[in-house]
């Protein structure tokens, strides 16, 4: 009763009130603007007016069950693009396997209008599903366990992990690559373009961040906005995973202020999140030992129960990501369905958050920074991490800030993770 009282009585005094009131305005005036400086950012730059720079990009995709976004969205983006990047400055790789929807069809219908069009490309589909593949790589009752196999626990029957066999199909997606800089053809960038909502635009304007200068830079993904989608994958500037799943996202000083400034080059330690850029340079190295590749974590230290997304160790391997920096784009917004691209494009010269979010953005944001820790979940990966490293000399694995407490599995129509 007495703590009550003392609360009101506090709240009764002048100079609080005006405090409250000085620290409403401020935050009323900041958000709008945040508002402002968000929508002016948006402005699609002039500069996609004139002929774009002759630059050579290897464009790259997997789909799986995907039929409706590639006819409706997808293929007419991509042809798009093309034409903004120039017939003759691009080759277009699309890889899919297993789909049981129309998306066979739908990328037949693709390949036959690049085709027309005179474009390289390789589109490539397969009839095995992950039933096959688990069917064709399932262990022998007593036999040893082949590679991208582990027992999740005692006791357990061994599954097939999920993230070698997609940096294989993602690798997969890169072999035209190889074969082209062999035969003298040379790209400056890769793109690879995930089953997204994009507009040439985007693309384009992803390729121009931080004008051009980067290791990697990546889109901003959403399914269900304001949530951001590709929590897997994102780490802030200093290893960590995001703060809040809204806007401004980060823990790191350094992301989280370029979020705030709305800039196009935020800098973080690893990111997806729909659409990459790269320099090829890294991919086509001389010493075909040192090209960069998708890859999973061991299986030795997934059997401790952690994994690691491969779009997230390209980044600890990529030898270039010290030097040019990884940047997350916020200015280059996908979706995964129509609904969530259109709530995060409200149109130009209007900003894609409203006062609420980025208020109530803030101020999470700042209670989360002040009051939470990620002592907890980093000290037990880097505890599973030591005992990996411990139980055989010369162990390391550069993507420690890839690595979270889950394990993931193929399933039949799709994956699990425990």
């Amino acid at each position: 009763m007495g703590s009550r009282l003392a609360a009101r009585r506090l709240l009764r005094s002048n100079s609080v009130r005006l405090g409250l009131l000085l620290f409403a305005l401020v935050t009323f005036f900041d958000t709008l603007r945040l508002q402002n400086r968000i929508a002016r950012h948006d402005l699609v730059p002039h500069a996609f007016d004139t002929p774009r720079k002759h630059e050579r990009v290897y464009i790259a995709a997997l789909h799986y069950n995907d039929a409706p976004l590639l006819r409706q969205q997808w293929n007419p983006a991509l042809l798009a693009l093309v034409e903004r990047l120039g017939r003759a400055n691009v080759f277009v790789n699309v890889h899919e396997s297993g789909s049981w929807d129309d998306t066979k069809a739908a990328l037949a219908e693709l390949d036959a209008e690049l085709e027309v069009r005179g474009v390289p490309r390789s589109v490539i589909t397969s009839n095995v599903t992950h039933q096959d593949e688990l069917e064709a790589n399932r262990p022998a009752q007593g036999a040893g366990l082949p590679e991208g196999w582990i027992v999740p626990s005692k006791g357990a029957k061994p599954e097939m992990r999920r993230i070698p066999f997609l940096a294989n199909l993602r690798n997969s997606a890169l072999r035209d690559l190889d074969d082209l800089h062999e035969k003298g053809f040379k790209f400056d960038k890769v793109l690879f373009l995930n089953d997204v909502l994009f507009t040439p635009e985007d693309a384009l304007t992803l390729l121009d961040t931080n004008r051009g200068v980067y290791a990697a830079a990546c889109s901003l993904d959403f399914s269900d906005p304001p949530l951001f989608y590709d929590t897997f994958a994102l780490r802030d500037a200093n290893g960590h995973a995001h703060l809040t799943p809204t806007w401004p996202y980060f823990r790191a000083t350094a992301s989280r202020n370029a979020v705030l400034a709305h800039a196009d080059a935020v800098p973080v330690t690893s990111c997806w999140n729909g659409i990459v850029a790269m320099p090829a340079a890294p991919f086509t190295s001389p010493i075909e030992s040192k090209r960069l590749r998708f890859r999973a974590i061991p299986d030795s230290l997934a059997q401790l129960h952690l994994e690691a997304s491969e779009c997230c160790l390209i980044h600890a391997d990529n030898p270039l990501s010290a030097d040019l920096g990884v940047y997350l784009n916020p200015r280059v917004r996908v979706g995964y369905n129509v609904m969530a691209y259109a709530a995060t494009h409200p149109g130009p010269g209007r900003s894609w958050l409203s006062g609420w979010a980025i208020g109530r953005g803030r101020t999470v944001n700042r209670l989360l920074g002040w009051f939470t820790s990620t002592r907890f979940t980093d000290r037990r990966v880097d505890d599973r991490l030591a005992q990996w490293k411990a139980e055989e000399q010369d162990r390391d694995e550069p993507g420690r800030a890839c690595l979270i407490n889950e394990a993931h599995f193929l399933a039949p129509n799709g994956w699990m993770h425990l």
